[in-house]
């Protein structure tokens, strides 16, 4: 397990070692691997550590070289993303119920539901932006029972900012000197500023639970 995760983090760290020998052995399929890559992070709840924001930052640089088209890499990373948060929706609310109600309390399920209900919309969009997060927002908002016309809203708007800002961030400044010079060190910043709204919202969690236990004290 342990072996499986350093081989997780070097691949993050060096992805772009890895890409660029596969643009020229796979030609015009390497849109297909990526197309899949990006479906299945976000299309199936068991898969997240896969690479998103890094992997799309990445192919973008090598659109700006000439490797990739970056209209091509735009929409192929859109629909992907799209398609892949649409499948987990629908997984959610097929079989996510099931699933809460024989390992999870069912005023978790409620407060799911209202939770949802209330701040469903902004978290399908902010949650594109976070690893592990955003696959698991989809699936849980199927099982809280979102509704799909919001829900699918959302997830078009979210998905189109998340790969825009990414692929065409990797295109416009990726092959500038000191970012390809340093594409490693680059990547580990996109890796931990993506992070910090999940460290945000547990520092805050905590500060309310602690003001709670103040109270009620």
């Amino acid at each position: 397990m342990v072996n499986m995760l350093i081989e997780i983090v070097k691949f993050f760290m060096h992805i772009d070692e890895y890409l660029i020998p596969l643009v020229g052995s796979l030609g015009i399929y390497f849109y297909s691997l990526l197309f899949l890559i990006v479906f299945v992070e976000t299309g199936l709840v068991i898969m997240p550590f896969l690479p998103g924001d890094s992997m799309i930052f990445v192919t973008g640089t090598l659109a700006a070289a000439g490797s990739l088209n970056v209209w091509i890499l735009f929409l192929v990373f859109s629909l992907a993303a799209i398609l892949g948060d649409t499948v987990n929706y629908w997984v959610g609310k097929y079989f996510g119920e099931k699933v809460f109600h024989k390992y999870i309390r069912q005023d978790y399920l409620e407060k799911t539901k209202t939770f949802y209900e209330k701040h469903g919309a902004k978290t399908i969009v902010l949650a594109r932006f976070m690893p592990f997060i955003r696959t698991f927002a989809p699936f849980v908002a199927g099982v809280g029972k979102m509704k799909y016309s919001t829900f699918l809203f959302y997830n078009i708007l979210g998905g189109i900012a998340w790969v825009g800002l990414f692929v065409f961030g990797g295109y416009f400044f990726g092959n500038i000197p000191i970012v390809k010079d340093n594409l490693t060190l680059v990547i580990i910043l996109i890796i931990s500023s993506s992070l910090i709204p999940l460290v945000y919202e547990y520092i805050k969690s905590r500060k309310k639970k602690k003001q709670a236990k103040n109270k009620g004290d």
